[in-house]
C-alpha cells in the first residue's frame, strides 16, 4: 500500500503499529515477571523487616538499584529512545546491558513501546496514558491502573519494525536483546551469591535474594510504572507540551530525573530533564562524566534559547 504526496510521489505506507500478539507463555512469563517480586516484597516487608534485613542486603540493593536504574534511564529511554547523545561500542552495549538488570523487558521492545507512547502521547494508540477512559473518578481510576501496571498484561505487541527499526539492524543490540532472561537472572540471582560469600552462611543469600534481589526489582518496577501514570496525572506543567505530562519533584531522586516528565516531553530529545533551578538529575549527571570521558558525544543538552522557547507563557 502508498501513498500519494502532494508533488505525485509515492511513498510506502508507515508500518501498522501493533505487529500481532503475545503468546499465552510469553502473557505467562510476564506475569511472573511483574507479580513475583511484588508478592516477594509483600510477603518481605512484614516477616523479615526489622531482624531479616541487614546492611549488606541494603546496601547490594542500592548498588544494583543505581546501575539498572541508570541503565534504564540513560541508556533505554535517554540514548536508545531519544538519541540525546551518541556513544561509543562498549558503552552501548553496556547500557543495554545494565537496563536488561532491572527487568523491565528486552531493550528493543522496552524502545519500541516508548517511541510509540511518544507518537500517540495520551491519546489512542498510547500503550499507557492513564487519560483513554474518561475524566471521571473511576474511569481516572481504571486510567491510573492501565498506566501504571495495567498496559503490561495487554497481548498487543509493539511493531518494533516502525518503532525501532534502528535498534532492529543493529546486530550488538539484538544480542543483548536476545539474552534478556540472562540479564534477569544475573539481577536476582548474583545478590544472594554476594550475600552468601560475604556473610559465609545461607542465611545471607536468603535475606540478599529477597531484599536486593526480587523486593528490589519490584521496587524498581513501581518508581518506573509511577512516571507513566502519577506524572501525566499530577504536578507542574511550566513547558509547552501537547499532551498532560507533568513535572512531579518528590520521584525525582528514586527516578534519577525522569520524574522532571513535562519538561522531557516538551523536548523529548534533551539529555537533561531537570532543566531548571534546583532540580535533580542523576541521569545528566552521569551523562556528563560520559561526556567530559570521551565515551560520548554530540550530547543535546538544553539551551536558554531552547527553554524560553517552550517556557509557557504566562
Amino acid at each position: 500500500m502508498t501513498n500519494v504526496t502532494s508533488a505525485g510521489h509515492t511513498k510506502p505506507a508507515p508500518k501498522p503499529v501493533i505487529s500481532g500478539t503475545r503468546t499465552p507463555l510469553e502473557m505467562v512469563t510476564i506475569r511472573a515477571f511483574l507479580l513475583v517480586p511484588f508478592l516477594a516484597l509483600l510477603a518481605a516487608v512484614p516477616v523479615f523487616w526489622g531482624w531479616g534485613v541487614s546492611w549488606l542486603d541494603l546496601t547490594i540493593a542500592a548498588v544494583f538499584y543505581l546501575v539498572s536504574t541508570l541503565g534504564i534511564t540513560v541508556g533505554y529511554h535517554r540514548y536508545f529512545t531519544h538519541g540525546a547523545f551518541k556513544a561509543k561500542r562498549p558503552l552501548r552495549i553496556g547500557l543495554a546491558v545494565a537496563g536488561g538488570l532491572a527487568a523491565q523487558g528486552p531493550v528493543i521492545g522496552w524502545v519500541a513501546d516508548h517511541r510509540r507512547h511518544h507518537a500517540f502521547s495520551d491519546r489512542q494508540g498510547d500503550p499507557h496514558s492513564p487519560w483513554l477512559f474518561g475524566t471521571s473518578p473511576l474511569a481516572l481510576a481504571k486510567g491510573f491502573w492501565h498506566a501504571h501496571m495495567g498496559w503490561l498484561f495487554d497481548r498487543d505487541t509493539t511493531n518494533v519494525d516502525r518503532f525501532a527499526p534502528d535498534l532492529v539492524a543493529d546486530r550488538d543490540i539484538r544480542m543483548v536483546d536476545r539474552l534478556f532472561p540472562l540479564w534477569v537472572g544475573a539481577s536476582v540471582l548474583v545478590p544472594p551469591i554476594l550475600g552468601g560469600l560475604i556473610t559465609m552462611s545461607w542465611w545471607g543469600a536468603l535475606t540478599a535474594f529477597l531484599w536486593a534481589g526480587l523486593a528490589r526489582v519490584s521496587f524498581q518496577h513501581h518508581v518506573t510504572w509511577s512516571v507513566n501514570s502519577i506524572c501525566h496525572m499530577i504536578g507542574d506543567r511550566p513547558f509547552t507540551s501537547r499532551d498532560r505530562s507533568a513535572n512531579f519533584w518528590p520521584l525525582a531522586l528514586l527516578s534519577m530525573g525522569e520524574s522532571w516528565h513535562n519538561s522531557h516531553h516538551a523536548d523529548p530529545t534533551s539529555a537533561r530533564h531537570g532543566v531548571l533551578r534546583g532540580q535533580i538529575d542523576v541521569s545528566a549527571r552521569l551523562i556528563r562524566w560520559f561526556e567530559q570521558l570521551g565515551w560520548a558525544w554530540q550530547v543535546r543538552w538544553p539551551t536558554p534559547k531552547r527553554l524560553a522557547a517552550l517556557t509557557k507563557s504566562a
